[in-house]
Order: C-alpha cells, then structure tokens, then sequence
C-alpha cells in the first residue's frame, strides 16, 4: 500500500504537550512552577533541539499541539510551522474528550483548531489528549472537517473507521517514550529507562514493521524524549531507520491521504 513500493511507512510525531499535560491533571498545577518547569523544558529547550535535529536529518516531522500551549508558546509553533512540519490537533486543554461530555467536546475541538489556524497550521489530524475516544468524537472530527485520527491500538496498518470518511493511524504504548522515560513523581516506584533500551526497543519493532508492511507510528514528548542523552539516541535511531531506503518516512497526514 505504500509509495514506490516501500516495505513499510513511518511517521515520527511529537505530541508537544508543555506545561498543559500537568494542568489538565490537576489545575492546581497552574501554580505550582516547580512542577510545570518539566513543561517548560519541552518549550524552552527540547523543542529548538528537535528541530535542530530534525533539520540535520531532513526528515519532515508532525507535531500534535494543544491549543492553551500554542497560546502560551506561539513562537514555537511559529518555528514549527515555518520549518515545514505538519501541526496537528492535540485538545484545547489537555483534558480526555471522554471527561468533557458532547458540548464540552465540541468546544474543546473548535477553540484549538481556531488557535492553530490563527497561527498559520493546516489542520486535518487529531490525536486525542488521552489516546481516546467518546462515543462523540468520530462524528465531532467528520464535521469539522478533519481527515484522520492516531488514537487506537487495534492495528498496524491505517485504516478507514466503518461509517466515518476518518483514517485512523494507530499508536502503541511500545512506540511512546513516556511510558519508558517518564518519572513518576509521586509514588518514586517507576524506574526510568536507559536510552540503549529504549533504542533497542525501538528498533526490534521497526524491524517488525517493517517485515509486516506496517506503519510505524513514533510518538514523543518534547519535554520527555528532548534530555540531552536521548535527543543523541533519538537522531542515531533515526538515522539509522532512514538508511533503510525501502522505507517511506512521512507525515501523518502524508500516510492518511494514501490510505485507500
């Protein structure tokens, strides 16, 4: 199914969440500076670095934003945009669309693709804030006019949802760093993993991928994959998926437009 007759396709997307991911949690948070300075350092530092490096490798990259942190952060969705990556849908706040009820929903999904347009994004992707849907949302995105979705687990190939024109790309756990870096700082029970294992990770299942014909979908989080050890591993990986050349790397919304 892939351009030129790839064996597989892969997108590496970054899901830019800044200091919203720990506001929707709790919005408590919103005063706490210790706390959204994890935030802040996916703004103020990774961010810079990941296009940086993204411009190195030249590999064209999606990022999903939230609208509050493309308020907060204009300029770095500016640098985005002006750089040539596709900007996607990521909630207004970062709060599970199953939380909010339909009208909520809906509010939700207008005022961020309002914010990202206003700043110069073409927006036709959605990925939930909590990799989720309600029984609302596929019929939410068909009205405002997006054309796919990177929320489900329950494939490795995209594919159409049954009575709504919205490709779904799906995700996995395995194919997110935070699930491998991210530290939980209440309960201090949740080791942090090294790079080489996430790496290794990584590239067994690229390999799969791409013995199987599938999409390998790369999820990130400038705050968690942008520390300075793992931005060194993350450019050697992608270097190293790019040097396979039967190997489409592609935006999302590049993947979504060839699926039949």
């Amino acid at each position: 199914m892939w351009p030129d007759s790839a064996s597989c396709a892969a997108v590496i997307s970054f899901d830019f969440d800044a200091e919203e991911v720990w506001i929707g949690e709790d919005p408590a948070n919103a005063d706490r500076p210790g706390t959204l300075s994890q935030g802040t350092y996916g703004a103020k530092v990774a961010v810079p670095a990941i296009l940086d490096m993204l411009k190195r490798l030249e590999i064209t990259a999606s990022f999903f934003i939230p609208g509050r942190v493309a308020e907060r952060h204009p300029q770095r969705v500016e640098q985005i945009i002006a750089a040539g990556h596709e900007v996607g849908h990521h909630g207004y706040t970062h709060t599970s669309p199953t939380k909010l009820g339909p009208e909520g929903e809906e509010a939700e999904l207008v005022k961020g693709l309002e914010i990202l347009t206003s700043l110069g994004a073409t927006v036709r992707g959605y990925r939930s804030p909590s990799w989720d849907f309600s029984p609302y949302t596929l019929d939410l995105l068909v009205k405002h006019g997006f054309t796919y979705s990177s929320n489900l687990m329950d494939d490795m190939k995209p594919y159409r949802h049954p009575n709504h024109d919205v490709v779904e790309l799906p995700v996995h756990w395995t194919l997110d760093d935070a699930p491998h870096f991210w530290f939980d700082g209440a309960s201090w029970n949740k080791t942090i993993r090294t790079s080489a294992e996430v790496r290794t990770l990584w590239a067994e299942e690229f390999a799969g991928f791409r013995n199987m014909g599938g999409l390998f979908m790369l999820t990130m989080h400038p705050q968690v994959i942008g520390r300075p050890g793992r931005l060194l591993m993350l450019e050697e990986f992608l270097g190293w998926v790019k040097s396979h050349s039967d190997v489409w790397i592609a935006t999302a919304g590049e993947v979504a437009a060839v699926t039949p």
